[in-house]
């Protein structure tokens, strides 16, 4: 792939079936819970993609043997049993905000000594309060450097337990993390919240995964207090994993610009991802949905401005941002502060790109106001990050000449997107093939 692609406008809807490749988010909590399982698991329909290549290597790094087949999409997983059997690892994270923070918390099961570091990017994203949670549960881990940042040095010596407080208002991974580990410490973990905890339908997965391989957390209504007893350890299992519900919502949206149809398959609103509750946004705009038992359908319609908080299905916000060009009136985002150290300032950078193609944007701390103007297509910086490459792309349907940089990062969670994007483009109501990665 070049270090740029030319989306590929289409003059009528988008009328397609898609089923996105496997969650990013479920395939590395699932690897988690099988890696320190008793027993080996067979993890199915497993995402391909870089975030989770680099959960792989990390894993191996400790001494988990992860065999993969059918090019990656099964994935076999001899458990540890809780005790890593590495002694010594330098693990590589990239910008994988899972990895680092997930492996972490693991790595202080182990008996040795570990490092954590990642792209330059990954050393200016904050994992401050994830250490401290793991020192107050008794655990050796330090940040390698001044500031809150990756590396992280940790020497694993089990995890003693007790109480901790995590703050909630950065990243909801941090909790993810500790509470997947605290099935292996010595005594019983509380873990207690302060702030409002974001994106809590991504600590529900967790919890939903490690119920899945035999471990329950148990938590208050507003998630302030979590409990995990050390009396039931993970079980090995077979495991399936659901498509993408964040990639899944570029298609959604596709239909939306385009004022077409797109069904995507193997989500439904029993989803384990909060994503999917990204089509109430699209339904408020004026999109019309469609729920089956094992698909949603959004169907596109003259769209309107919306007021929305985003907080719980915050890796949609700029997929929502570019569909809100489209829009009659100001679209307004909201209580999403958190997605500022994600794999760049969304925020800031979701405004730039926006004004480029005639937007008038308004950007606050903990969001955007969106209001359209007379657009025209441009070429679009992505900042390293896989959701601005994929969420401006939808703005070139119908936008010709729409140029996207640096499209290679889209490997980070999704490699085949834009030959995906390309297909669908293509595709016709009379007789489309699903569109299956």
């Amino acid at each position: 792939m070049s270090d740029s692609i030319e989306i590929q406008a289409t003059n009528q809807p988008i009328v397609a079936s898609v089923r996105p490749p496997g969650s990013k988010s479920i395939t590395n909590r699932a690897l988690v819970c099988a890696a320190l399982a008793e027993g080996e698991s067979t993890l199915r329909g497993a995402l391909v993609s870089e975030d989770t290549q680099l959960m792989i290597a990390g894993l191996r790094a400790m001494g988990i043997s992860i065999t993969p087949a059918d090019d990656g999409q099964t994935l076999l997983v001899a458990g540890c049993n809780g005790q890593p059997p590495a002694r010594q690892a330098d693990i590589f994270v990239g910008n994988s905000g899972t990895t680092i923070r997930f492996l972490t918390a693991l790595a202080t099961l182990a008996a040795g000594k570990f490092r954590l570091d990642g792209v330059a990017r990954m050393r200016a994203r904050p994992i401050g309060d994830l250490v401290r949670a793991l020192r107050l549960l008794g655990a050796d881990v330090r940040c390698a450097e001044l500031g809150d940042c990756p590396p992280v040095n940790v020497i694993g010596q089990g995890l003693p337990g007790g109480e901790a407080t995590v703050c909630g208002d950065i990243s909801s991974q941090f909790l993810s993390g500790l509470l997947m580990a605290a099935p292996y410490a010595r005594s019983k973990v509380c873990l207690r919240v302060s702030g409002g905890l974001v994106s809590v339908p991504y600590v529900a997965m967790t919890r939903a995964v490690m119920e899945a391989f035999g471990v329950i957390a148990k938590t208050d209504s507003a998630y302030k207090k979590i409990l995990v007893g050390n009396e039931s350890k993970y079980r090995a299992c077979d495991y399936v994993i659901e498509p993408d519900a964040s990639a899944a919502s570029y298609f959604w949206a596709a239909a939306a610009i385009t004022g077409g149809e797109v069904t995507v398959t193997g989500l439904s609103q029993a989803s384990l991802q909060g994503d999917v509750r990204f089509v109430d946004c699209l339904a408020k705009m004026g999109c019309a949905v469609h729920y089956a038992a094992d698909s949603i359908t959004v169907a596109g319609r003259p769209l309107r401005g919306v007021d929305v908080d985003m907080n719980a299905i915050s890796d949609t916000v700029q997929t929502l941002a570019v569909v809100a060009l489209f829009a009659k009136g100001p679209t307004r985002i909201g209580n999403v502060s958190h997605i500022r150290h994600k794999e760049t300032d969304r925020i800031a950078a979701v405004a730039t790109e926006l004004r480029k193609l005639g937007g008038e944007v308004f950007a606050h701390e903990a969001g955007l106001e969106i209001v359209p103007g007379k657009l025209s297509p441009a070429t679009i910086e992505t900042y390293d990050d896989h959701r601005m490459a994929m969420s401006f792309a939808l703005a070139g349907l119908a936008l010709p000449g729409l140029v996207i940089r640096d499209p290679r990062c889209v490997a980070k969670t999704y490699p085949n997107f834009f030959a995906d994007l390309g297909a669908i483009t293509a595709s016709r109501a009379s007789g489309a093939d699903e569109l299956t990665r």
